[in-house]
């Protein structure tokens, strides 16, 4: 067991886990934060998506030994402390870019990262900043039509 030290959608925390523990079981298991999906564990589909430091990554694919003093914001920290939706939840609502929502934490997650670096990206960069996320139920065409709108916000 180790003493770990992060902070999870603002608010700070120190565990003793296995630090070979991969993160996505402590967000959902410890802190029962769903957002982020168990999908295929091997770091191929995107369902477990967050953002560490503010770059979008795979949950399942990071132990908590890597996460000492990182930053860690979940879908469900997006969101203000008022409830007022970011802007790219709030545009996936109005594009209908969901359907089974499995997919959506990762979409959403990846868009996040990707505004935040490029605040105006083409539809080719939107394309290759989703390419991680799997979704079998074809709301591609939607979920880049909600990242587009959600860089003119």
């Amino acid at each position: 067991m180790q003493s770990i030290r992060f902070s999870i959608n603002g608010a700070s925390f120190k565990t003793e886990v296995d630090p070979g523990t991969p993160l996505l079981y402590i967000l959902r298991n410890h802190f029962h934060l769903n957002g982020p999906k168990y999908g295929c564990g091997l770091g191929q589909c995107g369902a477990c998506m967050i953002l560490i430091d503010n770059k979008a990554t795979l949950s399942c694919m990071v132990n908590l030994e890597g996460i000492e003093g990182k930053t860690i914001t979940t879908l469900a920290g997006l969101s203000a402390k008022s409830g007022k939706l970011h802007p790219v939840q709030q545009a996936f609502i109005e594009e209908q870019a969901a359907q089974c929502g499995y997919c959506t934490n990762g979409m959403i997650i990846s868009a996040v990262s990707l505004l935040k670096d490029n605040s105006s990206p083409s539809e080719a960069e939107i394309r290759q900043a989703l390419q991680i996320n799997l979704c079998r139920c074809g709301t591609q065409s939607r979920v880049i039509k909600a990242v587009k709108k959600a860089s003119k916000i």
